[in-house]
């Protein structure tokens, strides 16, 4: 148990028999006749809900600790993610509504970070940005403004657009919430 006042971001909370991750905590000080109070912005670590909650600084929370996991992503199907830790060989299978969006980014045998409560996996650890292979792109246009921009299909996939110097083989860094186009890594060698 830890007070309200001393709660962190990043820190996973149980209330109400449901886990959340505490995105933002925001401290407001009591005056007058008003006490002060913790407004803390949660993610159900489940579901993935956000939610805003209000405590009293004296309200204690329960802090439950996960137990941090490398794995290699092996396959998915039409309900679940595998994943497999490579010193065991042990496989776990993650609810697809529990991984969300970034499920496109994952590539097989790709190093990803799992949260366990005990044995059962809750969430993933999954880097804002990704780097990835550009597949094909159509020829860029000379001449044309640095911030046009063109579709291009990545090495899972995935379509996003890019500037008109990337070309088939570059590999690009791609931030995961938006699938959005960041920077060029290498360029293609002939």
């Amino acid at each position: 148990m830890v007070l309200t006042s001393d709660v962190k971001e990043g820190m996973i909370l149980q209330i109400e028999q449901k886990l959340f991750r505490i995105l933002e905590v925001v401290r407001h000080a009591g005056s007058g006749q008003m006490h002060g109070f913790v407004e803390l912005k949660l993610k159900d670590v489940r579901f993935g809900h956000v939610t805003g909650k209000h405590f009293k600084q004296a309200d204690k929370l329960e802090v439950v600790e996960l137990t941090k996991k490398q794995m290699d992503f092996l396959y998915s199907d039409q309900e679940s993610c595998y994943f497999m830790d490579p010193q065991t060989f042990e496989q776990i299978g993650m609810r697809k509504k529990t991984v969300g969006h970034i499920e496109k980014f994952f590539t097989e045998g790709m190093k990803i970070g799992i949260e366990l409560l005990g044995e059962e996996p809750i969430s993933i650890l999954f880097p804002k940005v990704v780097e990835l292979k550009i597949a094909s792109t159509g020829p860029g246009i000379r001449d044309g403004q640095d911030n046009t921009m063109k579709p291009a299909m990545l090495e899972n996939g995935m379509e996003i657009m890019v500037p008109q110097f990337i070309e088939t083989g570059d590999k690009v860094r791609v931030e995961t919430e938006k699938a959005k186009y960041v920077e060029r890594v290498t360029v293609k060698r002939m």
